[in-house]
């Protein structure tokens, strides 16, 4: 289980965070959502090690992650697929994908044939450079080197922005497959609504850096959520 408590973050001596505090269990989908600019990404990257957090403490499986830098993070079972995704435009999809070897000893250095049973546009795409790639196939690019690392968690940041209405019914199945099969904490933040609200388990509404609805799917009406989301 990830385990954020009383997370504080500054960008300068500016404040976007102001005691956040979020839990994400495997088999689970936990929603982070909230109007623009509230702090979502910059959660995220604090548990990703790509900004440094002021206070608080992020933990995983009960052992604290204090201020691990990315690649420390990542080697702990925390997988980040950022908004813009960072796909390498002149590296092949199988090349992009390899880079995901960078977690795993030496004898894991292999594409599992699960990573094309769930995108297979990569497998029919591999010689592809990544840049030649439409928006929603490099997303699915994105999620798939994700998983390359085997994560204990992993966080998505707006997976269906600028992406075509059927890739988002697909990257929405494989966040519910990944999500039955009980292995996986997953993260996200997302802005649009339905996509989210079909798929959490969990929600935690930001507002101002604040924490101000953290509730089970099962104990909160969509009206009530939407209603936060909206201010």
């Amino acid at each position: 289980m990830l385990n954020v408590k009383d997370l504080t973050l500054h960008y300068g001596q500016s404040q976007i965070l102001h005691g956040v505090s979020l839990e994400a269990r495997p088999g689970a989908v936990t929603a982070v959502m909230g109007p623009n600019g509230v702090g979502k990404t910059s959660l995220l990257r604090a548990i990703a090690g790509r900004h440094p957090y002021s206070g608080g403490t992020i933990a995983l499986n009960g052992k604290p992650l204090d201020h691990l830098s990315a690649a420390r993070a990542a080697q702990s079972g925390i997988a980040y697929v950022p908004q813009g995704r960072e796909i390498f435009p002149l590296l092949t999809v199988t090349e992009n994908l390899q880079t995901g070897f960078a977690c795993l000893p030496r004898s894991e250095h292999r594409i599992p044939e699960r990573i094309h049973d769930l995108f297979p546009v990569l497998e029919q795409m591999k010689n592809r450079r990544g840049g030649d790639l439409s928006g929603g196939q490099q997303q699915q690019l994105a999620i798939a080197r994700a998983l390359i690392a085997r994560p204990k968690v992993l966080l998505l940041d707006e997976p269906t922005e600028g992406i075509q209405p059927n890739i988002i019914k697909q990257i929405g199945k494989v966040i519910a497959l990944l999500r039955s099969e009980g292995e996986i904490a997953i993260v996200l933040v997302e802005q649009y609504f339905d996509f989210a609200y079909g798929l959490a388990d969990e929600f935690c509404v930001l507002n101002r850096g604040e924490v101000v609805l953290s509730r089970p799917a099962k104990a909160v009406k969509r009206e009530e959520i939407l209603a936060r989301v909206s201010i």
